[in-house]
């Protein structure tokens, strides 16, 4: 399988109220719009807005965002009211995760990678084993 693209597709309940947090709270830039859907930039992939939800996010799906600073991230979305369900913390793997949700509840993982994290480490440089 070649993979020329990839998005996400969220099915809101209410597709205003997740516009708005998605634009508005989080801050996202919109790529495309389309008549019923929005399409936002996260970072190298896209986030879809379209169609209608149930209302049921799985407990087992989350988007996984990588930010740069994971404090300051914290700060802004506090003041744009964005509830924060898991405070910053260090993982046993070494990243930096926080927890948000979406308004029908889909977690947001957003990850700070440390700067002495082995995924910010260019293995083309690495002596060789």
């Amino acid at each position: 399988m070649e993979v020329l693209g990839s998005r996400v597709l969220v099915r809101p309940v209410d597709r205003d109220r997740s516009l708005r947090f998605y634009r508005d709270a989080l801050g996202l830039a919109i790529h495309r719009e389309f008549p019923g859907g929005t399409v936002f930039f996260l970072g190298n992939g896209f986030l879809e807005l379209s169609g209608r939800g149930t209302g049921s996010s799985a407990p087992d799906v989350a988007i996984w965002v990588q930010v740069r600073d994971l404090a300051d991230t914290e700060a802004e979305l506090t003041r744009r009211g964005v509830p924060v369900l898991r405070e910053p913390r260090t993982e046993p793997w070494g990243l930096r995760e926080m927890w948000i949700a979406d308004p029908d509840g889909l977690r947001i993982v957003l990850v700070e990678i440390p700067s002495d994290h082995p995924l910010r480490r260019d293995t083309r440089f690495d002596p060789e084993p």
